[in-house]
């Protein structure tokens, strides 16, 4: 991140808040410093609210890597910190701004599917497989329901974001082989408001691999993508059948990180509005909340 950072053209790298690097010695003293305009926060997940909320009141944009926060209302303060400061809130989700999943939002807002039957959504990867069993990641306090923080929560962002709220959730996890607290596979079944079924799952110790899948009465499209954002290489491929027929369209790798900052950007700077709603946001979190909770009690949740 630092280093797409230091080389955007938007953006002037101000200092870094680590433990392992030389900079800022405390968080405080980066929402002290009246030349800093933004921050990016990469910390913990239980850290979001306290340093969001801390960095809006003193008057600096914020740009969150995903997830927001753990709880709807956890979310709810962040947002309307944000919106009471009258400052931009960025969030780390930006496989939104793959070219292939744009392409399949356009055909949702044109009405190409006809009526939207199912979604079917799979994330999943071993980048995290090694790390220690006492990493935070590991522990369903900081990390719910398996995958869900890491992965899940880009695909019911992709759901929101073209179908609208989610009705109720039932998930369940599994731990098949990491020894995980928070368990390595979730899956999750959702029914939305718009009356529209799906599922999702998310599983942290095998070979990458994504599917974002829309069923619709006239057509339906997939896309398996094989791409991951920080690493330059691969593609997305979309397939669409309609009457039969089969087409696809390749996709070669963007940098969606970048495309996502320059987006926040935008938006500080008053060119273009950030393209995720407050409702967006706050409402990917009180999904997962209801995944965590479905996942832990084993019922069915309402939102």
């Amino acid at each position: 991140m630092a280093q797409r950072l230091a080389a955007h053209g938007q953006f002037d790298l101000a200092g870094i808040f680590a433990p392992e690097v030389d900079g800022y010695g405390t968080f405080e003293a980066i929402c002290d410093d009246p030349s800093v305009d933004a921050v990016i926060l990469t910390s913990p997940n239980d850290l979001h609210e306290a340093q969001s909320v801390a960095a809006a009141l003193a008057g600096k944009h914020v740009f969150c890597e995903k997830p927001l926060s753990l709880t709807g209302a956890s979310a709810r303060r962040i947002v309307g910190a944000a919106q009471d400061a009258g400052v931009v809130l960025g969030i780390g989700h930006e496989r939104r701004f793959e070219p292939a999943m744009q392409e399949v939002a356009t055909m949702v807002r044109d009405g190409a599917f006809g009526t939207v039957m199912h979604v079917e959504a799979a994330f999943s990867h071993d980048k995290l497989a090694g790390l220690p069993k006492d990493n935070w990641r590991t522990r369903p306090a900081l990390a719910p329901a398996a995958g869900m923080t890491g992965m899940g929560i880009h695909l019911t962002d992709f759901m929101i974001w073209m179908f609208g709220p989610v009705a109720q959730v039932q998930a369940v996890t599994a731990d098949r082989s990491l020894g995980w607290e928070t368990g390595d596979v979730v899956s999750v079944q959702l029914v939305f408001e718009a009356g529209m079924t799906a599922t999702l799952s998310a599983i942290l110790h095998t070979p990458h691999f994504i599917r974002y899948h829309v069923f619709g009465s006239d057509i339906w499209a997939e896309v398996r993508n094989d791409t991951h954002p920080d690493t330059p290489g691969g593609q997305a491929h979309l397939v669409i059948s309609k009457g039969g027929g089969h087409t696809t369209e390749s996709f070669p790798w963007t940098d969606a990180v970048v495309d996502n900052l320059t987006a926040f950007a935008n938006a500080i700077e008053g060119t273009a509005p950030y393209p995720f709603t407050p409702h967006q946001m706050i409402h990917n979190i009180e999904v997962l909340e209801a995944i965590a909770t479905s996942a832990a009690t084993g019922g069915t949740v309402r939102l």
